[in-house]
């Protein structure tokens, strides 16, 4: 028996399918294109996203002869769609989760004191990062768009539900709680979307999918409309939490680092939702059939891979992300020079959409390999800068921190984490974790797997990174550089 699982993430979709041992049995890939009508803005085209979709399936379909039993969804979570249900077509683009167009929104919700009241319920925070703050923007800019669902004729979610709606032939308008939980517009503790926020953001609760489990079969794919196969949809989560699944992360405490185009830090906190402190976020990891949930402890930070692909894009100073290692391991250290990836603003902990990237220490002996040796430490600092956040949220250490994502292939980032966090790293066989946390779900909830205990004996680990001595000058360096940067863009 195999899985085929999508991975809609921010930049193209992944398709795997994933035999019952947990390997890789075929993959498929296709990238979308990523559009910016102005300064902080990110879109992305529904149309462009379900056509690679569809791409990417189809390669990883042809490539074994292997049929799979059912399929997962994960994604970029947080992107606000719109679409017509019955027709699948979108009345305009989605509004990417890096997008900063809302900031102001949120400053006017923020002054009348209701941050607390928010945090509350849907354990997050008022940031542009989230759903419901980009549909209140579309509510006042794109009237067109928003007469739509008004009217009842066109629906919202995340990219998961639009996912499922083109898979399904409109037949299904569902997400499950892991998504709904990044929105603004879920109650975490009840478990269900709540009529105050939905209020407070302007959004039609009617509009909004249902909250299902994040694994069971939910729907069948409609032939007609995804490559002539018709499979359960058995398995969705958001990105962040798949990952903690394909990670076996399914006991308190556990935890994972995904190095993406941001990285993303979880911790399991079990059955409760923590109230989130110093920067934190509450999370859902997921729900299962009987309607519990388990939950996280999150630091989300929102450049570090991107930062890479600034270096080999913007700059020219690479030609392949990969190319960063080599380039940094040529330099002892960044003859102190500080990158501050900021360039989208500053997630956890520090959380300031106004903070614009900035590098520090130039002299001119600088070389483009301490930028990218700045550039690897950067990415270890911000996350543990979110480490330490949740050793005083928690008021425990983590035990490990398992990596995946692309950028975990990197061995110099990986020791450099290690000693930066002063604990060990673990890095799997099967870096793609995020997938297969989604093959995982629907295999679970189709019976390819029996249980989490069979899970786990499918996870292999490729190489332990031990924690060697770390330079604190070095990260209190950073810390003065992070708050150099903060507020630039209100400069004018």
């Amino acid at each position: 028996m195999s899985v085929l699982t999508i991975d809609a993430g921010t930049t193209g979709v992944t398709a795997l399918v994933v035999g019952e041992d947990g390997r890789i049995l075929a993959r498929g890939y296709q990238e979308f294109p990523q559009h910016y009508p102005d300064s902080g803005w990110v879109e992305h085209v529904p149309e462009e996203i379900w056509q690679a979709t569809l791409a990417s399936c189809q390669a990883a379909l042809d490539r074994t002869d292997q049929t799979p039993s059912c399929v997962g969804i994960t994604n970029q979570r947080e992107t606000a769609v719109l679409w017509n249900r019955k027709r699948g077509n979108s009345p305009r683009r989605a509004i990417v989760w890096q997008d900063r167009r809302t900031a102001g929104i949120c400053q006017e919700l923020r002054d009348l004191g209701i941050e607390s009241r928010v945090t509350r319920i849907t354990g997050l925070r008022l940031d542009p990062y989230f759903t419901a703050t980009k549909l209140t923007w579309i509510s006042r800019h794109d009237k067109r768009s928003w007469s739509g669902v008004e009217s009842g004729d066109t629906v919202v979610g995340t990219v998961d539900s639009y996912i499922i709606s083109r898979l399904t032939g409109g037949a299904v308008h569902a997400t499950d709680a892991s998504n709904a939980s990044r929105t603004l517009l879920y109650d975490i503790r009840a478990g269900s979307w709540s009529e105050e926020m939905c209020e407070l953001f302007g959004v039609p609760m009617e509009a909004l999918p249902e909250v299902v489990g994040s694994y069971g079969s939910i729907g069948e794919t409609d032939p007609e409309e995804f490559l002539g196969v018709r499979l359960p949809v058995a398995g969705i989560a958001g990105d962040q939490q798949a990952a903690m699944f394909g990670q076996n992360c399914y006991e308190p405490g556990s935890s994972k680092c995904t190095y993406g185009t941001g990285s993303f830090v979880l911790v399991n906190t079990g059955h409760e939702a923590v109230d989130p402190e110093h920067g934190l976020l509450s999370t859902v990891l997921w729900q299962h059939p009987d309607g519990t949930r388990d939950y996280a402890l999150e630091g989300a930070i929102f450049v570090t891979g991107a930062a890479v692909q600034w270096l080999r894009d913007g700059l020219g100073l690479l030609d392949s992300a990969p190319q960063s290692e080599a380039m940094a391991r040529a330099v002892e250290d960044s003859g102190g020079v500080v990158f501050v990836p900021a360039l989208t603003g500053l997630g956890a902990p520090d959380w300031d959409p106004h903070a614009r990237g900035a590098v520090f220490g130039i002299t001119r002996g600088t070389t483009r390999s301490h930028l990218a040796r700045a550039t690897l430490d950067a990415i270890a600092f911000e996350v543990r800068d979110v480490a330490e956040a949740m050793e005083r949220a928690s008021g425990t250490s983590l035990p490990e921190l398992r990596v995946d994502g692309g950028a975990s292939a990197n061995n110099l980032l990986c020791q450099i984490q290690a000693d930066q966090l002063a604990v060990s790293v673990a890095r799997p066989v099967v870096q793609e974790t995020t997938a297969l946390g989604a093959a995982f779900l629907a295999g679970l909830g189709t019976g390819v797997w029996s249980s989490t205990e069979e899970l786990k004996r499918t996870w292999r680990l490729d190489h332990r990174f031990e924690p060697g001595p770390r330079k604190e000058t070095d990260y209190q360096r950073w810390r003065a550089a992070v708050e150099r940067a903060k507020g630039w863009a209100e400069l004018g």
